[in-house]
């Protein structure tokens, strides 16, 4: 039998794993594999930075529902990877990345551009490897897509020496992988989804708390179910948003630090609550000894490691989010639950009271743009249909609170992990993931110019990405602390000196447009989402704007700052 070079088993496994498309950068160490990558018809995409390559992988894989896949060389190549692979693995995203090593022999010798890679991030990745034989290649590139994508999905690095890259084997397609030591548990205990039943049918004030998982597993279809059928009305986490529409009567909005006064008050009042694919973080429960106290919890998640980890729970599911959640459905439809709409009355009541009163607000005035005013008119122009990915502070919760995402997969934000720089190369990931979708990076004048060297892949690509910067000219979350706990000590958050963003725009080859006053924001939305090409909008936006509702650190989540 014929034998291959390492590289060129690594193409085979790929193609047999379905991969169409790669984000990378190349190098010494993994030249001889770019030798082989640009003979098959894998699509590569030359980013500007190896970071952005692991950002929009991040963003493919959530977009396209298939394990995004990135390469890059040894070294710095792969060093620079490191705040991407840590965003993917706190927010469970499905990635393999590849990265050269300098030959096996040179390992531990400081060779040039030797780094060592796997112990750097073996506390954030699910799983990785140094591959030391080519025999060995074709097996672990199985293994790594099989991990990455099953139980709770990560990123895998696989490192590859130069040597094992150029030397032979005989390639034999790897079959089914069964791990002994890896076994995740899909199909939940029936006798406790029972038990939650007969919790459902007896609370008076229930609710739902969905996050990513929820998403990650497929599993909106049968939580709108739940949530139709047992008449609960349900709140997300920020990774959560989508998987359930939030402009049906039902939706609390988002709970947590910036959350809407009605799901943080919810989650105060509730005598029931359903936790369906969530990690109770710090961010979304404030201060944990009184978070949801008057309720009873049920928790349902894939990784037993995630239940009982920041919140008492009553009883916990381990089971993927959607096999449960059809299990659950079917017992509800044979059960006999009563009149829950008559039984949840005075809840919903209550519920629409906290949503009149305190609804989400600001108060747009003739000459300044508000922020919150433009994200309102990105999701009226697109009707809720695009794909929004974000960077990190104000412009992603505004993002977050006033696009009522309507799908799963169309907010794509670093959770976990917060990174500034992320929102560009996510929507280049998304844009090639769904060519035929709206993609809009809405973003801070701070945080945009992190990766703004990727205006250069979107422009190379013929990728029609909008970006729009909210512009305070400050890094506006910290400034917003520091306003409210600092006495307005503004220390080293005012960006006085910024780039006319429509020059860099189209000194990239993008285009450029602008909005100072609020009448503009309409015209140049409409201009931009019309175009074809790469556009960066620029709204020039109320200095010291916050985000409200803000839950002070370390307090209670029913603690709000409104004003």
């Amino acid at each position: 039998m014929k034998q291959l070079t390492g590289a060129q088993i690594l193409m085979k496994t790929l193609i047999d794993e379905g991969v169409e498309t790669i984000f990378g950068y190349p190098g010494g160490a993994v030249i001889d594999i770019y030798d082989e990558l640009v003979k098959t018809k894998i699509k590569h995409i030359l980013v500007r930075h190896e970071q952005a390559a692991v950002h929009a992988a991040d963003a493919y894989s959530r977009a396209k529902g298939k394990t995004g896949v990135c390469l890059v060389t040894s070294g710095p190549g792969a060093t620079n990877t490191v705040t991407g692979i840590a965003s993917a693995y706190m927010d469970s995203i499905p990635m393999v990345v590849i990265t050269g090593q300098v030959p096996t022999q040179l390992i531990g010798n400081d060779a040039f551009q030797e780094v060592d890679i796997v112990g750097i991030t073996r506390p954030c990745t699910k799983h990785n490897y140094l591959v030391k034989s080519t025999d060995d290649l074709a097996q672990i590139i199985k293994e790594a897509f099989y991990i990455a994508a099953s139980g709770r999905p990560g990123p895998v690095l696989i490192d590859i020496p130069k040597n094992v890259a150029n030397g032979l084997a005989t390639y034999k397609a790897p079959k089914e992988i069964k791990m002994r030591s890896y076994n995740p548990t899909y199909k939940p205990n029936m006798k406790q989804l029972q038990k939650v039943v007969d919790l459902i049918r007896d609370a008076k004030r229930p609710m739902v708390f969905a996050g990513g998982g929820a998403i990650l597993s497929g599993a909106s279809k049968e939580l709108t179910q739940f949530v139709k059928k047992t008449k609960m009305p349900i709140t997300t986490s920020l990774m959560g948003l989508g998987v359930y529409p939030g402009d049906d009567p039902l939706s609390l909005g988002m709970l947590g630090m910036h959350g809407t006064y009605r799901a943080n008050m919810s989650t105060g009042k509730c005598d029931l609550m359903i936790a369906i694919g969530v990690r109770f973080d710090d961010r979304v429960t404030g201060k944990t000894d009184v978070f949801a106290s008057q309720a009873k919890i049920v928790h349902i998640d894939i990784d037993p490691t995630s239940i009982r980890k920041n919140v008492p729970v009553t009883i916990p599911i381990v089971g993927d989010c959607n096999e449960t959640l059809i299990h659950l459905n079917k017992l509800i439809m044979d059960a006999d639950l009563g009149n829950l709409t008559q039984k949840r009355k005075t809840w919903l009541d209550q519920i629409a009271d906290w949503k009149s009163t305190t609804p989400l607000a600001y108060k747009q005035t003739k000459n300044v743009i508000k922020p919150q005013y433009v994200v309102e008119k990105i999701y009226e122009l697109t009707k809720g249909d695009a794909i929004i990915t974000t960077e990190v502070g104000q412009n992603q919760m505004w993002a977050a609170q006033y696009y009522h995402f309507k799908k799963p997969n169309h907010f794509i934000t670093s959770g976990g992990l917060g990174v500034m720089g992320f929102g560009l190369p996510a929507a280049i990931g998304a844009q090639i993931a769904c060519p035929n979708k709206t993609v809009i990076d809405i973003a801070g004048d701070g945080s945009i110019q992190m990766n703004i060297q990727e205006l250069a892949t979107a422009v190379q690509f013929n990728l029609p990405v909008k970006i729009a910067i909210l512009n305070n000219r400050y890094l506006g979350m910290v400034r917003q602390w520091q306003e409210l706990f600092y006495d307005k000590r503004y220390a080293s958050t005012e960006m006085v000196h910024a780039p006319d963003f429509v020059k860099l725009a189209e000194a990239f080859g993008a285009e450029g447009l602008r909005a100072t006053k609020p009448e503009e924001v309409e015209t140049v939305l409409k201009k931009g989402l019309a175009s074809k090409k790469t556009v960066i909008m620029e709204f020039i936006v109320d200095r010291e704007e916050s985000v409200y509702p803000m839950v002070p650190a370390g307090a209670a989540i029913t603690d709000m700052l409104l004003v």
